[in-house]
């Protein structure tokens, strides 16, 4: 049974998620502070983890920093109270692999658990002998889903690395956000297109020379992205 780790110190949302969640069929924990909600995960090696930003004792940052530093590589949904952009940026650069901001729809966390999951499941072995990528001094290896530049490793969270390959399938084509929405993340909503800018923005600050001026990671105006080897 698939195992979640809900870290919420707001007691009525926490029971709300394990109510929701366990009639979807997942087996949940509830941890009510920061500090617990990390011990639980190092204890339990959850499947997913949903983790509130704000927490006692310890904030969902330190919790995710903490993981992501020990090597664990679980999902991690964050919850924001607050829509500001730095919160959820900082969130994804700290190994965060997708986000919601309070008050959100049930059927939405429900989605985006789901497809958390799916995009975690190991991979199908008959993609295990495709052949690595490479443009400009990048190389991507999906047998290993490591990404290297100029010989060196640059660390992706897993949806960085699946939006990376999902550019590269294109051959130079033009992938509208809706596209990637679907195929990354697995669901697809106008109101979630940030959802991809943000995650090109973080691709663009690690893989490209210049950021501001990406030569690889190209926006297409009123169409969405592509990339240039």
């Amino acid at each position: 049974m698939t195992r979640i780790l809900v870290v919420e110190d707001n007691p009525d949302l926490a029971y709300g998620l394990r109510n929701n969640l366990e009639i979807e069929g997942y087996r949940v924990e509830v941890a009510d502070d920061g500090t617990t909600g990390l011990a639980r995960a190092r204890d339990a090696s959850p499947d997913l983890i949903i983790l509130d930003l704000m927490l006692p004792g310890m904030d969902g940052f330190r919790v995710l920093r903490a993981l992501r530093e020990e090597g664990r590589q679980m999902p991690v949904l964050i919850l924001t109270a607050r829509g500001e952009e730095a919160d959820k940026v900082r969130g994804l650069r700290l190994g965060a692999d997708d986000y919601v901001t309070k008050p959100f729809g049930v059927l939405e966390l429900l989605a985006r658990v789901e497809a958390l999951l799916r995009r975690a499941a190991p991979p199908d072995p008959g993609n295990g002998d495709a052949a690595p990528e490479r443009f400009a001094d990048i190389e991507v290896v999906p047998a290993s889903r490591s990404v290297l530049r100029n010989g060196r490793p640059v660390p992706l969270t897993p949806k960085e690395f699946d939006l990376l390959v999902a550019l590269l399938r294109r051959r130079g084509a033009v992938a509208s956000r809706m596209e990637l929405l679907t195929e990354v993340w697995g669901y697809s909503a106008e109101v979630l297109s940030r959802t991809v800018d943000t995650h090109v923005a973080e691709l663009r600050r690690k893989l490209e020379a210049d950021p501001a001026a990406p030569n690889h990671i190209l926006t297409v105006r009123k169409a969405g992205y592509r990339l240039e080897r």
